[in-house]
């Protein structure tokens, strides 16, 4: 079960906690502000909350940040808090995508451990310097793609692990969304407007904006490692300047095969990550809009539904699940799920030691094959759909 009000006190006190962006008319800062509080592991206490060093001052008097906390920039903010006896522990970077490679680097190279919002950088190269860095730094480095903190995915992914589908035989990932079905980057709306420029967001757009997030959670749950991959990237509105929708074919070593959709001009679709999975003895099937039930279908039997700290939800699941059953968990402690795994790595690591094997969030190799992925799906795309390894 989830760390209970009263226990962040354990192994030193809450996590001291700083975030480079996230300011005034930011989406994602909010959505990690709350994450990190709900289970009372962080404490923010340091920010550049902007690239506009008024906005931050502004931005982190609204939050009730010390004025000598706030800073006008993410190499300032590392250099002192790095030098500071109560300086924080860790820092959460949620800016657009092409500052997480040098918001990070100045704040591992100092040992301050890392929560970095996905895709890991903007470019292939910024990722391989960002692993290289990360790998000596001694800093922890946690990625937050947060759909596998839900309580059924850690399911589906011990029933994998368990054996009970057999040998994967298909994996089918799908991501449809609708909001950019018009050129809303056009109206200067902010997150439209830096997730469609290859500047801030890198080569791939819909592909690595949500297609990131629906090859991850194929990964992580049936345990397969993707060989190659045949991609077509299409961009429908007129004046776009990256992909809107993401066709790919997967061929996974050992076998397995898989498909993976993503879409952010299929109207009528919100927020609809679906997974299936596939063996020789059976198949799951999970859907993020109905986050709290996983479907289980053995071969030859009625399809059983398995639900969020109901009957037949396993160990996996119930170590992160924080209300009882029937009550909705999804997105908000999909995230919090990522802060907890990683303050109880930072925990260990401040006793010196490794956190348990049950411990699992998102790394910096996991951020590596997401930009390779990336990569592959560009790079196929412009060769008319070529097979591409990664």
């Amino acid at each position: 079960m989830a760390i209970e009000a009263g226990q962040e006190t354990r192994g030193g006190g809450r996590i001291r906690l700083g975030m480079v962006g996230g300011g005034e008319g930011a989406f994602i800062g909010g959505v990690h502000r709350m994450a990190a509080r709900l289970d009372g592991q962080f404490e923010l206490l340091a920010g550049a909350l902007s690239s506009d060093p008024e906005r931050a001052k502004a931005s982190a008097a609204a939050l009730g940040l010390a004025p000598d906390r706030s800073y006008g920039s993410f190499a300032e903010m590392a250099k002192r808090e790095a030098r500071l006896k109560d300086g924080i522990e860790a820092v959460a970077i949620v800016t657009p995508n092409h500052m997480h490679y040098p918001a990070a680097r100045e704040f591992l190279k100092r040992g301050i451990h890392v929560i970095c919002d996905k895709p890991l950088t903007s470019t292939m190269a910024d990722a391989k310097k960002l692993a290289a860095l990360a790998e000596t730094s001694g800093a922890l480095f946690v990625l937050t793609h947060n759909y596998t903190g839900y309580p059924m995915i850690r399911q589906a992914r011990e029933m994998i692990a368990a054996g009970d589908l057999g040998t994967i035989r298909l994996v089918q990932a799908e991501y449809p969304q609708d909001w950019l079905t018009e050129r809303l980057e056009a109206s200067g709306q902010k997150q439209a407007d830096w997730r469609t420029d290859p500047h801030r967001s890198g080569p791939g757009g819909c592909v690595g904006d949500i297609g990131t997030h629906a090859y991850n959670l194929a990964c992580f749950v049936s345990g397969l490692e993707l060989a190659e991959l045949s991609a077509e990237l299409t961009t429908f509105v007129e004046g776009r300047r990256l992909d809107d929708n993401v066709q790919v074919m997967l061929r996974f070593r050992g076998g397995a095969r898989g498909m993976l959709w993503a879409s952010q001009v299929a109207p009528g679709n919100e927020n609809g990550l679906r997974l299936r999975v596939y063996g020789e003895k059976g198949g799951l099937e999970w859907e993020q809009e109905q986050p709290n039930h996983l479907w289980f279908t053995p071969f030859g039997e009625p399809k059983r539904l398995i639900t969020r700290g109901g009957a037949g939800a396993g160990a996996a699941a119930g170590r992160v699940t924080r209300v009882p059953a029937g009550h909705p968990e999804g997105y908000l402690e999909g995230f919090a799920t990522i802060y907890q795994e990683a303050a109880h790595a930072i925990r260990a690591a401040r006793a010196g030691k490794p956190a348990g094997p049950e411990v699992l969030y998102p790394g910096i190799s996991d951020g590596l094959a997401g930009m390779a992925f990336i990569d592959a799906c560009v790079r196929s795309s412009r060769a008319n759909g070529r097979w591409m390894s990664l």
